[in-house]
């Protein structure tokens, strides 16, 4: 566990840590370098007994090195972090054995609907739970994520997701959990005077105890379509 980020519980949270920690560390370099050049100015170019002050152009050389660099690191960093956006978010990227799970956020809660006995969205065994979110670690998992009344933003930090739940859209995320534990969904996104609470538990099982779960759900279901 890095002691400066939350825990890293998802496949896709090394790769979007390498990328803060390389940007981290560019910035920090720069600003280093920047203010070590304002200090030496300050002394270089102080006010002393007899020296006078003179107009200078400029330097060409200087100047397109301190052009070309952060170009050149902008440019990369892009390139860099496409990548990475598309491993996470290209439709392509998406596992075809994942299980699919629908969120709605509405003011202020979060339901989780889940597929029913036949495992598929969609269809009238669906049943929901409110404010929990369970699934099993090491299997993937595709959130289609859907907002019932203003913009929400649904974030889990330890899985490294962070998605924005639009009125009139569905969004599709995914994820893939690498510890079990007990994390919290919270919405990153002011929407209204209940925002502070909207919050949810978020429970990764091992497989087996999700299983049992899911099993119990479903039964659970059933009973209350039969009655």
């Amino acid at each position: 566990m890095d002691w400066s980020l939350p825990l890293n519980a998802s496949t896709q949270g090394v790769h979007i840590d390498n990328l803060f920690w390389l940007i981290f560390w560019i910035t920090a370099v720069a600003f280093v370098l920047v203010e070590v050049g304002i200090l030496w100015f300050l002394w270089r170019y102080r006010a002393r007994e007899g020296h006078k002050a003179k107009y200078t152009h400029g330097h060409m050389g200087a100047e397109i090195v301190w052009t070309a660099v952060p170009a050149i690191t902008m440019v990369f960093l892009g390139i860099y972090s496409g990548m990475i956006w598309a491993d996470i978010r290209s439709p392509d990227s998406f596992p075809d054995d994942a299980m699919t799970i629908g969120v709605v956020a509405k003011q202020f809660e979060w339901n989780v609907t889940y597929p029913g006995a036949d495992r598929v969205l969609g269809n009238e065994d669906d049943f929901t739970i409110r404010n929990r979110f369970e699934f099993p670690v090491g299997e993937p998992v595709i959130v289609r994520l859907e907002s019932e009344d203003v913009i929400h933003s649904f974030f889990v930090p330890e899985l490294r997701v962070k998605q924005d739940a639009v009125p009139g859209m569905t969004i599709p995320i995914w994820f893939e959990a690498t510890e079990t534990g007990e994390f919290q969904i919270a919405c990153a996104e002011l929407c209204g005077l209940g925002h502070y609470r909207m919050r949810a538990r978020v429970v990764v099982h091992e497989a087996d105890a999700f299983d049992s779960w899911y099993d119990e759900q479903t039964g659970v279901a059933l009973d209350a379509a039969a009655e």
